[in-house]
């Protein structure tokens, strides 16, 4: 049985408050709110820390508004997915954090801990024990990535949910550090690179994001996985469309799991713009989408299946996002 180490526990009233701790601590301290994907790496020691700082005092409303939706850094993914507003007028955000892991784990879970889930990878995300008989990788304890062994980077992929649909729904993140708060595009929140993903400081904490959204706009998220619960993404699209009748006035499409950031695919956007949804115009959306994908060994299935996939999830999400009908997960026949 793996165990978690021994560590201090901060309990911070403010976010502020949890700033100067975390900023005063440096690399030493972590901050915690669900804990679902910390937990479990530090039982396997991918991070070596002695203090974690509690996220408990982080408000858990969700507000709405005719053109913006306010939510709560702490608020549940299980509560993001079953609010009603969110449903009617954000579907695919509401649906993308209604697929993240299993029902336990949406209950505790949090939509600001989502939106900094660490980056995976096959060769990072084992025990202690199994990374030190293969050779730790250049993510924790080594100096090559196992990976790309000829690459000077880090490739483990971004596989949070609701990250690209907050992306797709030009969504704003409000961080709070030691010298006060800010306002981000989540578009702004992440970098190229599997070790610093990141584009946050490591003491600002994540305490709302605000979704715009229109009368017009749709939104839908597919994720492809193994199995239909549990599993991270090994490919996703988020859509979100804004629509003049049956024409496509504006689009964004980002990918999940294919990058070490959520990937937007800006040519399939540009094609789409001023164009009806017919079946032609889909698939090559889909294909143009599909390009800048570059899956590598380092998650679940096969990477050249998964980079044929990309386009089976974009057509889908696009064709759920002119109906409105939501998310869904693909499914594998025969696994």
């Amino acid at each position: 049985m793996l165990r978690l180490p021994r560590f201090n526990y901060l309990q911070p009233k403010t976010a502020r408050e949890a700033a100067k701790m975390a900023a005063g601590l440096g690399p030493s301290a972590m901050f915690v709110a669900g804990g679902t994907d910390l937990f479990p790496k530090l039982k396997r020691r991918q991070f070596e820390i002695d203090t974690l700082i509690g996220l408990d005092f982080l408000p858990r409303e969700i507000r709405n508004g005719s053109a913006e939706h306010s939510i709560d850094a702490g608020v549940t993914l299980s509560a993001a997915a079953h609010n009603a507003h969110l449903n009617e007028h954000f579907t695919g955000y509401a649906q993308a954090a209604g697929l993240v892991s299993s029902p336990p784990l949406r209950n505790a879970g949090t939509i600001g801990g989502n939106l900094c889930v660490d980056t995976r990878c096959n060769y990072y995300d084992m025990t202690y024990e199994w990374r030190k008989a293969a050779g730790f990788c250049l993510k924790k304890d080594g100096d090559i990535c196992l990976v790309a062994p000829s690459s000077p980077r880090c490739w483990a992929v971004s596989s949070s949910d609701t990250a690209p649909m907050a992306m797709a729904l030009e969504g704003v993140v409000t961080l709070v550090g030691v010298d006060g708060e800010r306002e981000v595009p989540v578009a702004s929140l992440y970098r190229d690179d599997g070790i610093e993903y990141m584009a946050k400081q490591p003491s600002e904490v994540v305490t709302a994001l605000r979704l715009k959204g229109s009368p017009n706009t749709r939104s839908a998220y597919v994720k492809l996985r193994r199995r239909g619960s549990i599993d991270f993404p090994v490919a996703g699209a988020a859509v979100a469309l804004q629509l003049d009748g049956e024409v496509v006035s504006g689009c964004r499409i980002v990918l999940s799991a294919v990058a070490s950031y959520p990937l937007e695919a800006t040519a399939a956007e540009v094609f789409l713009k001023g164009k009806r949804l017919e079946a032609d115009v889909v698939r090559e959306a889909a294909e143009l989408a599909a390009k800048p994908a570059k899956p590598l060994d380092n998650a679940d299935l096969s990477h050249f299946w998964r980079k044929r996939m990309v386009r089976v999830v974009v057509e889908q999400a696009l064709a759920r996002a002119t109906t409105n009908g939501g998310a869904s997960v693909v499914k594998l026949s025969g696994r």
